[in-house]
């Protein structure tokens, strides 16, 4: 049974959309205090106004591909509460309009890099002094891309598979006082996770649901559970690991008929 994670200061990147809005939810109905970091002020303040009353949450507008304005966001953190207990690097953006690789420019493919990949060293540098004196964890956000791919995805595959990498050799260099896990979701509907601005029903098919060996799309709960048990004492024996949570569509023979 997953222990609850109250007392814990837990941050999330890219917390204020997504699974990563999810993420910070589930961790808020657990006892943690949460602090968002995300560079879309309008979705940052507009979360954490919409958590208050689940618990502990604070904003802190952040461009992880910054070390100054990580540097900051960590100090801050630190601050809040008196310590790190938890990161989760969840911040991500895609390959610009699925660019085919002849045409994709060298600026998108390290924005998405600095973003993706960079992003989550420069956290885990800045927040690994507070970590080590809380034993604590790291959850790194991959993907099922770091694994498999569709067409003119190198820049965020790339990514992805370099932050399954980083997670093994943090893992290694960070232990025993700090864990580090990642997470590879699959296909996930986050559409009722957005900014208000930007929310929409969800369009999906039953056949997008059938298609999947569990029998549906997946929800940011489902990552976000896998995040909190990677982040408890429940998960003490594991490290430098990486959880798919796609429905078992990587296990899935699937031929064009």
């Amino acid at each position: 049974m997953i222990e609850d994670l109250r007392g814990k200061t837990i941050v999330i990147t890219g917390g204020a959309q997504g699974i990563g809005k999810g993420v910070a939810w589930y961790l808020l109905r657990l006892g943690a205090a949460v602090l968002i970091a995300d560079l879309d002020e309008e979705a940052g303040v507009e979360t954490a106004s919409e958590y208050a009353e689940l618990g502990e949450v604070r904003f802190v507008q952040t461009d992880v591909a910054d070390e100054a304005s990580v540097a900051r966001m960590v100090a801050e953190a630190a601050t809040w509460r008196g310590a790190i207990d938890g990161l989760v690097n969840n911040a991500g953006i895609a390959d610009p309009g699925a660019t085919p690789v002849e045409q994709l420019s060298l600026d998108a493919w390290n924005r998405v890099l600095a973003v993706n990949l960079t992003g989550a060293f420069l956290c885990v540098k800045h927040a690994a002094p507070s970590l080590r004196r809380t034993h604590g964890a790291v959850v790194n956000i991959a993907s099922t891309r770091a694994l498999q791919s569709e067409p003119h995805t190198e820049a965020y595959s790339a990514s992805k598979g370099g932050l399954l990498a980083l997670t093994h050799a943090l893992a290694i260099s960070l232990g025993p006082a700090v864990r580090v896990n990642a997470i590879s979701p699959g296909w996930i509907e986050v559409g009722n996770w957005r900014k208000s601005s930007q929310r929409r029903p969800s369009n999906l098919r039953p056949i997008d649901h059938a298609q999947h060996p569990v029998g549906r799309v997946g929800m940011p709960e489902d990552v976000a559970a896998m995040a909190a048990f990677l982040l408890s004492e429940a998960s003490g024996f594991i490290t430098g690991q990486n959880f798919i949570v796609d429905g078992g569509m990587t296990r899935k023979m699937i031929y064009v008929e």
